[in-house]
């Protein structure tokens, strides 16, 4: 029987949930060469705005910082190369006809091993508004003081 393969989170891009509505969200493969591999071992990587983008039917990783592996010399590349990502092409079909026409986002959400395999969580997101922003911290704001008051209630 298949094992089922652990995964372990390299990086989180916790600024996307704060920006952006995540509708959905789906899992690719990356295409990466054996010096980013060792780096993202070592947990060096970003996803601070960093972005998707859909060329002639492929899709592809913009804007991720993998910072270059110190043992790594001539095979290092530039640590914000564009980075193809690996999809069915039926699921990139329909990703580009949803951010084509309802005005979505495709945003990286985490990096992490699944197995020995490094994958992305993509997200298709709904930018925010302002107000939308306040309201979930408010919403945060008034969740943090109910466990407040629960701690304080148990400990008195």
């Amino acid at each position: 029987m298949a094992e089922k393969a652990s995964t372990k989170t390299i990086a989180q891009n916790k600024k996307a949930f704060h920006d952006y509505f995540v509708e959905e969200s789906m899992e690719a493969g990356i295409e990466l060469v054996g010096t980013e591999v060792k780096s993202l071992r070592q947990g060096r990587a970003n996803l601070k705005d960093s972005w998707c983008s859909i060329v002639e039917g492929e899709i592809f990783l913009n804007g991720v910082h993998i910072s270059p592996y110190e043992q790594g010399n001539i095979f290092n590349k530039d640590p914000l190369r564009v980075r193809r990502l690996l999809l069915h092409k039926r699921e990139i079909m329909r990703l580009l006809g949803q951010v084509k026409q309802q005005g979505y986002s495709l945003i990286p959400l985490s990096l992490y091993f699944k197995g020995s395999r490094v994958k992305v969580q993509v997200g298709l997101c709904r930018g925010k508004k302002l107000y939308d922003k306040r309201q979930d911290l408010a919403a945060k704001a008034a969740q943090r003081d109910i466990q407040r008051a629960i701690k304080e209630q148990n400990r008195g």
